[in-house]
C-alpha cells in the first residue's frame, strides 16, 4: 500500500475525531451539558415537531382584506385632502383597487390633483434598493369625466410586506401570552408566516387567538332609525350596520366614529365581577381617553353603546354600567379561559391585517416519544442486520465496513448538530436508509479488491492499491447522484426536506468513510500483518465463476417488464393514486379513545351530523386507535380549519388527538407543484450528470431504466392503495437514485470492458460485465432490503411503514431493471464503439488491455 500524505492522514483523522466530539452532546442529558466547559461542543441535534410533539402552523395574510383596508383608508384620506383644500366633490367611492369621484366645479381639476399630490407621491421602498414605491396613481381624465385613482400592485405588496413584519411581532406576543415555550417564527414567501411551537397540546386555543385582528372599539348606537329600516333603505352617512355574534346574528345601527379604540387601552387583565362572580376583562384606559370619557359619563351615562370586536358587536350595555373612573369592565358571557384569552388578545395588540390558518401539523408529545423510540429500535435492528450480513460475507473486512458505517452515522449526527439542521422522522428514515446504501460502497471496494487480487500476478500490496484507485470513480459517481437528489429535494417542503438533509449529508460522509477511512484501516491491517493473501473470511468467491447468460433471456424479460410498465401507466391514468392530504387538501387525524375501544359506528354517526362530506374511518393497530380522513371542504382557505374546529368540539371529550394534519387547498396545490418540481429537477440533474460522465446512449439507457422503475413503483402504489404523500414522493426519488446507482455500476463496467475486449460480441460483453458486478448487486440489494425490512417492522409510524414498503419494492425492481432493462437497451442502440476517444468522460484510469477474446 502507498505511503499516504501526513497532511491527508491528519485531516481525515481530525474529521473523524471532530465528528465524535460534535455528536457526543446528543447522548448527554441537557442538565449535564450545562456544566461542560465553554470550549467543548454543546449543541444537540434539534428535533422536529414530529419527534418531540408540538404544532406547526402556517398563517397567510388575507390580501383581499388588506386591499379593502387600504381602499377605505385611502378614500378617507382623499376626502380629508379635498375638504382641507375647500374643493367640493360628490360620489367618492371605490371598488377593488379603483377609486373615483366627481368635482362639483370641473375647473378645479388642477387644484384637486395638487391637493392629492401628497397621496400620489412615491414612498420609501421596504428594501435597500432605494427604489421608490408609488401606492396611488391618478389616471388621466378630461372634461366632465370622474377623477379616477388606482391603488398599485407594488403599493399593495409594500403594505403587505410591512404588515407581515408587524404581524410577526404581534403573533410572537400573543403566543407568549398563552404558552411559555419560545416559538420559531419564520416568514415563508411574500405573504405567510410559519410558526413552530414545541410541546403545544391545545392548538385550537392558539389558532382562535391568532385568527382575530384584535381591534376593539366602543361606538355609540345610532337611534335615529331602527336597524331594519336602515337595512331596507340606507343608513345615515355617519353610521353603518354591524351584526352581533349571535346565531342568527342580530343587526345594529352603529356610529362609525369610535368613543375609544384599541390605542386607548393601556392594559387588560382577566378578573371576576364582584357582584355576580362571573369572569370579566378589566381594561385600563389611558389618561387622555379617561378624561375624554369622564365628561360623557356625566352627560350620557345611560346611553347605550356597542362593544365592537373586529367589526362584530359583542354586547350593547349602557356607558355607565361598563366604565368607572379609568377602568372599563367587559362582561359578555365569558368563561375563565375566554376572559384570559380576550385579555391576552388586547395586551398583545391588534394585527395590522387578517391572518388565516392554511396549514396545521400537530403531534402529541407521546407520539413524538414513540416515534423516537421506534426510530431508534428500527435503526439498531437495521444496523445489526447489516453488520451481521457484512461480517458473514467478508469477515475481518466486513468488520472494517461496519466501523466505517458507524463513523458515517456519527458524522451525519455531527453535521446535523453543528449546522442546527432539524432531525425529523423522515430524516431518521434517511439515516437508516444510508446505513443500507452506504454499505454498497464497501461492497464495491471489497469486490474490486478481490477481483484485482484474483486476476493480477502482482503482489498483494500493489493489487490492493490498484483496487482502491480504480473503484474511487464508481463510489464518487454513485454517491454524487444521491447528493444531487438531496440537493434537488430541497426544492420541496415538509417531510421531503427532512429526508433530503440526511440523504445529502450521508452521500458526502459516505465518500469519506467508505473510501478514505476504509483504505487507511486496511492499510493499517496490511502494515501490521504483511499478508500475502486476502483474509480467509471473504466468502463471496462463489460469484467469481458466475457465467450466467442474462442476455439470452433479454427479449421475454424485457417484454414482460415493458408490459408491466404499460399496465402500471394504464392503472395510474384510470384509477389514479390514493392522494394524501398533502396533495389534495383536507385533514388527517390520529385519535386514541380515552376509555376502552373506539366505537367506529358511534364515531361515524357523530361525524355524519357535522356534514363534512365522506369521512373515512380506519382502525390503526389497536382497537383504541383510529385514523380519520376528512376531505377538503373546498370553500376557501379557512374552511378546513372550520371543519377541524367542529371535529374537535365533537370528539375531544372522548378522544385524544394524537396527530393532526390540516392542509388547505392553496397549500396542497403548492405542495404538488413543489414536489413535482423537485422530482423533475432531480431526475434531469442526475441524467445530465450521467450524460456528462458517459455519453448520450448510456444516458438514454439510464432514462429508460429509471422510467421503468418509476412506472412500476407507481403501479405498486395504485394496486396497494398506499397513500401518496410527501414521504411517498421522497421514496420515489430515492428509488430513482438507487436505480441509477445500480445502472451506473453496470454501465461503468460495460464501458471499461468495451476498452478491454474490443472484439467481444456486445451481448457477451454485457453478460460478462453483469457477472463481474453480480456480487455487488446482490449484496447491496440484500443489505438495503434488510435495513428497509427493519424499518417496516419496527418503525410503527404509518408514514414510515408506507415509505419503507415503497422503497423495498423499488429496491427489488431497481435490481432487476439494472440487468434486464439497462443491458438490452444498450444492445438496442447497438452500443459497440471501438473508438472510445471522447466517451471516457475524463476517466483516464480505465485500463486499456489488449485482450480480445471472451472472458
Amino acid at each position: 500500500m502507498p505511503k499516504f500524505s501526513p497532511l491527508k492522514n491528519t485531516l481525515i483523522w481530525l474529521v473523524v475525531l471532530a465528528g465524535f466530539a460534535f455528536a457526543l452532546p446528543n447522548i448527554i442529558p441537557r442538565e449535564q451539558l450545562a456544566g461542560w466547559p465553554a470550549w467543548l461542543p454543546h449543541r444537540q441535534v434539534p428535533l422536529g415537531l414530529d419527534l418531540q410533539g408540538g404544532s406547526d402552523i402556517v398563517l397567510k395574510v388575507d390580501r383581499d382584506s388588506l386591499v379593502a383596508d387600504r381602499l377605505e383608508a385611502t378614500i378617507a384620506a382623499i376626502a380629508r385632502a379635498l375638504r382641507d383644500a375647500d374643493i367640493g366633490y360628490t360620489g367618492l367611492s371605490g371598488s377593488g383597487q379603483e377609486i373615483q369621484f366627481r368635482l362639483r366645479d370641473a375647473s378645479k381639476s388642477a387644484a384637486a390633483r395638487a391637493a392629492l399630490a401628497a397621496l400620489t407621491a412615491p414612498v420609501e421602498a421596504p428594501d435597500d434598493t432605494g427604489s421608490p414605491v408609488r401606492e396611488l396613481i391618478a389616471d388621466e381624465t378630461s372634461g366632465q369625466e370622474p377623477l379616477r385613482l388606482r391603488l398599485t400592485d407594488e403599493g399593495i405588496d409594500f403594505r403587505l410586506s410591512a404588515a407581515l413584519t408587524q404581524a410577526t411581532e404581534v403573533v410572537r406576543r400573543r403566543i407568549g401570552e398563552v404558552v411559555a415555550v419560545e416559538p420559531v417564527i419564520r416568514r415563508r414567501g411574500d405573504d405567510r408566516l410559519s410558526i413552530q411551537i414545541p410541546g403545544l397540546e391545545d392548538p385550537q386555543r392558539l389558532k382562535d387567538l391568532l385568527g382575530q385582528r384584535g381591534n376593539l372599539a366602543f361606538r355609540w348606537l345610532d337611534s335615529s332609525m331602527p336597524p331594519q329600516q336602515a337595512l331596507d333603505t340606507q343608513p345615515p352617512a355617519a353610521s353603518e350596520i354591524l351584526y352581533s355574534l349571535d346565531d342568527p346574528p342580530v343587526p345594529y345601527l352603529v356610529e362609525r366614529q369610535a368613543l375609544v379604540s384599541t390605542p386607548d387601552f393601556a392594559d387588560a387583565q382577566p378578573g371576576l365581577d364582584p357582584k355576580t362572580g362571573e369572569p370579566v376583562v378589566d381594561l385600563k384606559l389611558t389618561a387622555d381617553s379617561s378624561q375624554r370619557i369622564a365628561s360623557l359619563l356625566q352627560s350620557a351615562s345611560r346611553r347605550q353603546f356597542a362593544i365592537v370586536l373586529d367589526g362584530q358587536v359583542v354586547s350593547t350595555p349602557a356607558l355607565g354600567d361598563v366604565i368607572e373612573g379609568d377602568t372599563a369592565r367587559l362582561s359578555a358571557d365569558l368563561s375563565e379561559e375566554g376572559a384570559e384569552d380576550f385579555a391576552a388578545l388586547l395586551r398583545a395588540g391588534p394585527l395590522p391585517v387578517s391572518l388565516t390558518v392554511i396549514e396545521e401539523r400537530t403531534v402529541g408529545p407521546e407520539v413524538g416519544t414513540d416515534a423516537i423510540a421506534t426510530g431508534l429500535k428500527a435503526g439498531l435492528v437495521a444496523a445489526a442486520a447489516v453488520a451481521f450480513c457484512m461480517i458473514g460475507f467478508y469477515g475481518f473486512f466486513g468488520l472494517v465496513a461496519v466501523i466505517a458505517v458507524i463513523v458515517n452515522v456519527v458524522l451525519i449526527i455531527a453535521v446535523l448538530s453543528l449546522l442546527g439542521i432539524t432531525l425529523t422522522l423522515p430524516g431518521i428514515a434517511g439515516i437508516i436508509l444510508t446505513i443500507g446504501v452506504a454499505v454498497d460502497s464497501n461492497v464495491l471496494i471489497y469486490e474490486r479488491l478481490r477481483e484485482e487480487v484474483r486476476s493480477s500476478s502482482e503482489p498483494l500490496r500493489k493489487a490492493l492499491d490498484n483496487g482502491f484507485s480504480r473503484v474511487l470513480t464508481s463510489i464518487f459517481d454513485a454517491n454524487l447522484t444521491m447528493l444531487i437528489a438531496g440537493a434537488m429535494l430541497f426544492l420541496g417542503t415538509g417531510a421531503i426536506r427532512g429526508f433530503a438533509a440526511t440523504l445529502a449529508i450521508g452521500s458526502v460522509t459516505t465518500i469519506l468513510t467508505a473510501h478514505s477511512l476504509t483504505r487507511r484501516l486496511i492499510r493499517g491491517w496490511y502494515r501490521r500483518r504483511r499478508p500475502k493473501h486476502l483474509p480467509r473470511g471473504i466468502r463471496t468467491g462463489f460469484f467469481a465463476e458466475a457465467d450466467i447468460r442474462f442476455m439470452a433471456l433479454r427479449n421475454p424479460v424485457f417484454i414482460l417488464m415493458a408490459s408491466l410498465s404499460l399496465a402500471s401507466l394504464v392503472l395510474l391514468v384510470s384509477l389514479g393514486l390514493n392522494m394524501g392530504a398533502d396533495f389534495k387538501g383536507g385533514s388527517l387525524l390520529e385519535l386514541r379513545s380515552k376509555a376502552g375501544a373506539a366505537d367506529v359506528a358511534d364515531l361515524r354517526a357523530r361525524l355524519d351530523e357535522l356534514n363534512l362530506a365522506e369521512v373515512q374511518i380506519q382502525e390503526l393497530g389497536s382497537a383504541r386507535d383510529i385514523l380519520l380522513r376528512i376531505p377538503s371542504q373546498e370553500a376557501g382557505d379557512n374552511a378546513d380549519q372550520t371543519a377541524m374546529g367542529l371535529v374537535r368540539a365533537e370528539l375531544e371529550d372522548d378522544y385524544i388527538f394524537r396527530r393532526v394534519e390540516v392542509v388547505g387547498p392553496a397549500v396542497s396545490g403548492e405542495l404538488t407543484r413543489a414536489g413535482t418540481l423537485a422530482v423533475a429537477a432531480a431526475i434531469l440533474a442526475i441524467i445530465f450528470y450521467v450524460w456528462l460522465r458517459f455519453d448520450w446512449k448510456f444516458a438514454a439507457g439510464a432514462v429508460i431504466t429509471t422510467l421503468n422503475d418509476v412506472l412500476l413503483t407507481m403501479g405498486f402504489l395504485v394496486v396497494t392503495g398506499i397513500e401518496f404523500n410527501l414521504a411517498s414522493l421522497a421514496a420515489l426519488l430515492t428509488i430513482v437514485c438507487y436505480s441509477l446507482n445500480d445502472t451506473m455500476v453496470v454501465y461503468d463496467r460495460v464501458r471499461e470492458n468495451l476498452a478491454r475486449y474490443r472484439r467481444m460480441p456486445l451481448s457477451v460483453l454485457i453478460d460478462t460485465s453483469i457477472n463481474q458486478t453480480l456480487s455487488r448487486t446482490i449484496l447491496t440489494a440484500i443489505t438495503t432490503a434488510l435495513a428497509l425490512v427493519a424499518l417496516y417492522l419496527f418503525g410503527e409510524s404509518r408514514v414510515v411503514q408506507s415509505f419503507s414498503a415503497t422503497l423495498l419494492f423499488g429496491v427489488v425492481i431497481g435490481t432487476i431493471s439494472s440487468i434486464y432493462i439497462a443491458g438490452p437497451v444498450l444492445i438496442l442502440f447497438n452500443r459497440r464503439n471501438n473508438s472510445l476517444d471522447g466517451t471516457l468522460g475524463g476517466r483516464g484510469t480505465i485500463r486499456q488491455d489488449k485482450a480480445t477474446g471472451a472472458a
